[in-house]
């Protein structure tokens, strides 16, 4: 499932070996929004030392450990973005639907009202972005694998591993490929 046809808001991308930028190097990221303008998404595994309490300390117990920010990419690094994984009533102030469960957050809304009705959510420093086309260039490429999502990829604790665990569970091929060690020399 690598065509054109399955990138859209709420998949994955997940990293193929042959893609040789560092900022990509084992990454995972979620699709935010796909269309003619192009791709936005965000690295879910890449968190950095900033703790959340430090600067956002309202949303930091809604955090999923650990409760710091992630390196969402290498554009705009001095934007946060936010994803919040629940099952909201509608009109909830500041969630934007993705995929369900997944929400875009606003976190300029009150963490009171809008972080109640989450389960978890994540916050990221940046984002990465293709403009109309390049993606598909790139996996074209096979540069990336276009997968679903579950809402514990964008919560989830196990952090280290997520890009082994998506492709494991996706059998076949991808699967192999979760064995691929840094070391080309050992494959």
């Amino acid at each position: 499932m690598t065509g054109m046809a399955s990138v859209c808001s709420g998949n994955l991308l997940v990293a193929m070996p042959v893609l040789t930028d560092p900022n990509f190097d084992r990454t995972v990221v979620y699709i935010v929004d796909h269309g003619e303008h192009g791709t936005l998404g965000v690295v879910l595994n890449r968190p950095s030392d900033t703790d959340l309490l430090e600067v956002l300390p309202g949303w930091w117990s809604l955090a999923a450990p650990p409760r710091t920010f992630h390196v969402g990419g290498p554009c705009e690094r001095n934007t946060a973005l936010c994803l919040g994984v629940g099952n909201p009533p509608s009109g909830v102030p500041g969630l934007r639907p993705i995929a369900q469960p997944v929400h875009l957050v606003d976190l300029d809304a009150d963490p009171a009202v809008t972080g109640a009705v989450l389960d978890r959510l994540r916050v990221f420093a940046g984002y990465a972005g293709w403009g109309p086309g390049q993606l598909a260039d790139e996996i074209a490429e096979q540069a990336w694998a276009v997968v679903a999502s579950q809402p514990s990829d964008v919560v989830g604790e196990a952090r280290g591993g997520l890009w082994r665990s998506v492709l494991r569970r996706q059998g076949g091929s991808l699967a192999m490929l979760s064995a691929y060690t840094e070391d080309s020399s050992l494959n």
